[in-house]
């Protein structure tokens, strides 16, 4: 019997993922041991894991690498990956926004945007280009986002909302929310074929305890 490899995204996600693997029944105690191995197994049900870079776990399930990965449906929106998305996990729960100045509050729709500062580039030109039919300069940042609209680099930003906190602590409102985002498990297209049997009985058994 062939193993059944699951990517997971690294850090809160994985010890979140962990968490409801073992309640489905799979045993994930040598993940948990924190050794420095990076594939790491449960033999008993032929399963095998290992952790890697949130955006990197599509990219791993597509090629086939993965059968089955988990990870935020933000990712999945900016990876675009050709997958089954087969199970919302309901944990990491966020909203994908776009926030400005509080100047900007119900105005969305009569002002120009140009300039939009992310993390999240297709995301953000997918917003733009189809529900707005606009088309924006976009700036990608790799920190804090919410700085760009006060220092002038951009209008607006498009970024994670958990709380609401930071922006409010900026000056900044949610002027739309794009998406809801949660953890999502999703599964190779040709894995699921082979091993629908297998696949589809762990994906019941986290349904079941979710």
């Amino acid at each position: 019997m062939r193993y059944i490899t699951i990517a997971l995204a690294k850090g809160r996600l994985a010890e979140l993922s962990v968490e409801i693997l073992e309640r489905a029944g799979v045993d994930c105690s040598e993940l948990k041991n924190s050794s420095r191995k990076l594939i790491l197994t449960d033999e008993k049900n032929k399963i095998r894991f290992f952790l890697a870079k949130p955006s990197d776990v599509p990219v791993y399930v597509e090629y086939g690498a993965a059968d089955i990965g988990i990870v935020g449906k933000d990712t999945l929106l900016e990876e675009g990956r050709d997958l089954y998305e087969v199970l919302n996990l309901g944990f990491a729960k966020c909203k994908m926004c776009v926030a400005g100045p509080k100047e900007l509050e119900g105005r969305m729709d009569s002002i120009t945007i140009t300039r939009v500062a992310t993390k999240y580039p297709e995301v953000a030109r997918m917003y733009f280009r189809h529900k707005r039919k606009e088309s924006v300069e976009i700036i990608k940042l790799s920190g804090s986002v919410e700085l760009a609209p006060l220092v002038g680099l951009s209008d607006v930003i498009v970024d994670l909302v958990e709380t609401g906190r930071t922006l409010k602590e900026n000056g900044l409102v949610i002027l739309d929310t794009i998406a809801d985002i949660s953890a999502r498990m999703v599964v190779n297209r040709v894995s699921m074929k082979i091993e629908n049997e297998r696949i589809t009985g762990l994906i019941e058994a986290i349904r079941k305890n979710l």
